[in-house]
């Protein structure tokens, strides 16, 4: 069920339609629709391999992950520098008019302001937290870890985006191959984290993994899935030092991987093609 972020009313249950590509961004700010849609359908890719063992997906707290976010945490989870990294990427590689799912999302999807989309919908596991994201149109509520099917049409979203929030999937692999059905072809999906994360709720791949580790796993839930083109990673780390700006307790946190500001990774791809 879609919810209209505010006020709180159904939206109809989407329908199949007709698939249409991503349309290219255009130097232009005014905000452009999608083209008609095609008479190309689409499916859902599928799986080539299982990326995780059994023991990779495993959590510390087995609880169920609704009962863990059940109380709403209107905060930002990672610091600013990260946060003006995203949305210069988003800024950088999502157009207006387009239609974007914000993929286990929260209370802000840090777009860009000033670009006007034709659609945003929300999807986490907390509903006060998407009711107050002054960006989406709409949202709903679903645990992907217990189901993985989105209930949204076949290639109606230009974008998919998933910030801080996939070190928490334990059935990746199934997850991707739904991003790539409701992908538009030449549709993109970022995916975006640091090295924050709610201990107890990440998989243990991911808890035991390093900050390359990590990043090889998200790229390798793409390449599972048939039909992504080859990933693409964009780091933006903190300045390894050198600089006289740099204080002896900055030098030593970063020794000891605690960096004083949060590194930046994201792993980009597309369906079936980049556009140009």
């Amino acid at each position: 069920m879609l919810l209209r972020a505010p006020p709180q009313t159904l939206w109809p249950s989407p329908r199949p339609r007709l698939l249409s590509p991503a349309p290219r961004c255009s130097n232009s700010n005014d905000a452009q629709p999608s083209p008609a849609p095609s008479s190309q359908t689409a499916a859902a890719g599928s799986v080539r391999r299982l990326v995780l063992p059994p023991e990779g997906r495993a959590k510390l707290d087995p609880r169920p992950d609704r009962d863990f976010y059940a109380f709403p945490r209107l905060v930002t989870h990672v610091d600013d520098g990260f946060i003006a990294a995203l949305t210069d990427l988003y800024r950088e590689r999502l157009c207006a008019g387009w239609d974007v799912l914000d993929l286990m999302s929260s209370w802000v999807s840090h777009l860009p302001p000033e670009v006007p989309f034709r659609r945003v919908v929300g999807h986490g596991l907390n509903a006060q937290e998407l009711a107050r994201n002054p960006r989406l149109d709409y949202f709903f509520v679903k645990d992907l870890n217990t189901d993985q099917q989105l209930e949204l049409e076949s290639g109606s979203f230009d974008a998919v985006l998933c910030t801080v929030s996939v070190q928490y999937l334990q059935s990746p692999e199934k997850v991707f191959a739904e991003i790539l059905r409701v992908l538009k072809p030449g549709g993109v999906c970022i995916v975006s984290f640091s090295n924050r994360m709610f201990y107890e709720k990440a998989i243990a791949a991911w808890r035991e993994g390093t900050a390359y580790s990590r990043v090889q796993l998200v790229t390798q839930y793409f390449q599972c899935v048939e039909g992504f083109t080859q990933p693409e990673v964009i780091r933006k780390l903190p300045s390894a030092g050198g600089s006289a700006s740099v204080s002896p307790l900055d030098a030593v946190m970063r020794l000891f991987g605690m960096a004083s500001s949060d590194p930046f990774y994201a792993v980009i791809s597309y369906r079936n093609f980049k556009p140009m």
